[in-house]
């Protein structure tokens, strides 16, 4: 997939991958920086931290008509060494507090610590 193609995605995001994107821009979710509509191999993750390989999809009203290639989609992803976290855009409007804790959980399993038992690293802030 293209740069280009990427930046014309960041250009037309959804109300949901907008609203996402406020939690997670300005490494506000223990200093981890995420990228958003970012090129990996041939796809366009809708965010990932590359620090700890985590890619974080939103699922809106076409992924039924959708889902094998997304599965498809995910399978190569954590074939790389990513894990992927998928959310419905209905959950980040009714419950972006609870996307946002198993974000951060999964952020820190992939480091092996813990957020609520282990400080968060030390990270610089931009």
């Amino acid at each position: 997939m293209s740069a280009q193609k990427a930046k014309g995605l960041r250009q037309n995001r959804t109300k949901a991958e907008k609203r996402l994107w406020e939690r997670l821009r300005r490494k506000r979710i223990d200093g981890f920086r995420f990228r958003q509509q970012a090129p990996i191999g041939k796809y366009v993750a809708d965010f990932v931290c590359f620090e700890t390989k985590l890619v974080v999809e939103l699922d809106g009203g076409q992924h039924a008509e959708q889902a094998a290639a997304d599965a498809q989609r995910s399978e190569w992803l954590e074939s790389e060494g990513f894990q992927v976290l998928r959310f419905w855009n209905n959950e980040v409007f009714e419950n972006i507090n609870g996307v946002e804790a198993v974000i951060q959980a999964a952020l820190h399993a992939r480091l092996g610590d813990h957020p609520l038992l282990d400080p968060p690293p030390s990270r610089g802030r931009e």
